[in-house]
């Protein structure tokens, strides 16, 4: 890493997916150029997935989610996403947003210079106020009403018969008991 620079406002406290979004393009339209920005595939807080779409959206570049492999070829990337049956092939030119998922590459360890040299390192602090936004650009889109686990009560019912069809006829008599057919 060349830079660290870190957004430390009160306004850009416990924002929703939104405005965390906003803060953050803001940020990287800041820091240009650039040819890639990764993000992780969600967040571990809402778990909702939504912010590095947001930022892809208003900054209009091309977003690819869920990259388990990420090939640089000629001016674009070749990605490989996760597909609940497996993996799709995807073209993009940059720059470009991609979203990664713990399948990609293995953690490279630090060594001591790349520690002694992070060390170093003075992080680069941005309030809202530097990258030109105030509470009227990042007003909560969404108002958190209640948040629970909900209580899952679920009843299982066998329903009797010697044979396949006789099971149909008791299941089809129940249903119309209920209302339901």
């Amino acid at each position: 890493v060349d830079r660290l620079v870190l957004v430390q406002d009160r306004l850009a406290e416990n924002l929703d997916a939104f405005g965390t979004a906003i803060v953050l393009s803001e940020a990287i339209k800041k820091l240009k150029p650039f040819d890639l920005i990764l993000c992780g595939r969600q967040g571990s807080d809402w778990d909702n997935a939504q912010v590095p779409q947001g930022i892809a959206e208003m900054m209009d570049l091309p977003c690819v989610t869920i990259a388990q492999r990420i090939e640089m070829v000629g001016s674009g990337l070749i990605i490989h996403r996760i597909v609940p049956d497996g993996y799709e092939v995807v073209d993009v030119s940059l720059p470009a947003l991609v979203t990664v998922s713990s399948e990609l590459g293995e953690p490279r360890y630090p060594t001591l210079q790349g520690i002694i040299s992070a060390s170093s390192k003075v992080p680069t602090f941005w309030t809202a106020a530097d990258l030109g936004l105030n509470i009227d650009n990042i007003t909560q889109k969404i108002r958190l009403e209640d948040l629970y686990v909900p209580i899952s009560k679920k009843r299982c019912e066998f329903i009797p018969g010697e044979e396949d069809a006789e099971v149909g006829r008791n299941l089809a008599m129940r249903l119309r008991e209920e209302h339901l057919i």
